[in-house]
């Protein structure tokens, strides 16, 4: 069964006031007409995310996030496909079964 159309979409408000302080800087140096260096820095800078149960929306295209897995991070480029989903989604937090000796995984 899919979420109610009556509820907006969950995202993490420091997430969401990350990306919007970040898209704010970037408009800044659009309208300076500063080097697109600066620009493209903005967004390879990973954005650490515990919140897996978040949203992507469309202001999030473009950004570098790493998502929390458990133990550790995957670094993840956010693009046009990915809109509407979870970050959890993008994240496996299970090792997948090595095949070998029985006993070894």
């Amino acid at each position: 069964m899919s979420r109610s159309l009556k509820k907006e979409l969950f995202i993490n408000p420091k997430l969401k006031k990350k990306i919007d302080e970040y898209n704010k800087k970037i408009a800044e140096l659009l309208k300076q007409g500063d080097e697109q260096k600066e620009i493209d820095k903005i967004y390879s800078n990973p954005i650490k995310v515990w919140s897996r149960s978040s949203t992507i929306y469309p202001e999030m295209i473009g950004f570098t996030i790493e998502i929390h897995k458990g133990k550790g991070f995957t670094k993840r480029q956010i693009t046009q496909n990915m809109v509407g989903h979870k970050l959890g989604v993008f994240s496996p937090t299970r090792k997948t079964g090595k095949k070998g000796k029985a006993g070894t995984h």
